[in-house]
């Protein structure tokens, strides 16, 4: 695989990573800082392998690190610059429904008549 085509890999691994509801609710959580696996599991509400399965995805991409504390493992964003991207998103996706918002209130009127 020449650097390129690896490079396009990687990108899509943390496209992929970031692909699931329960992942991306992790890691915007974090965005206000670290949390242990047992508060992830808590808001998720997934049983803990499960949560284990999608915290490694996101660490395998390089979006999340963690850090072993006694029997207490802690994550946080080690791509920060995440938080500015799903926030790009989050302003287009309310973008949209605000455009088909407005497409239905005209599609009402228009049948109205």
């Amino acid at each position: 695989m020449d650097g390129k085509a690896y490079y396009l890999e990687l990108r899509a691994k943390i496209f992929k990573a970031l692909g699931h509801p329960s992942r991306l609710k992790m890691v915007e959580s974090l965005f206000e800082g670290e949390r242990c696996v047992c508060e992830l599991q808590a808001m998720v509400g997934s049983d803990i392998s499960t949560i284990s399965k999608h915290l490694n995805i996101l660490k395998e991409a390089g979006i999340l690190q963690d850090e072993r504390r006694g029997t207490n493992i802690y994550y946080s964003l080690r791509m920060k610059c995440v938080a500015n991207f799903l926030g790009c998103v989050e302003d287009f996706v309310g973008q949209r429904l605000e455009e088909q918002i407005e497409a239905l209130g005209q599609a009402k009127i228009g049948t109205a008549r």
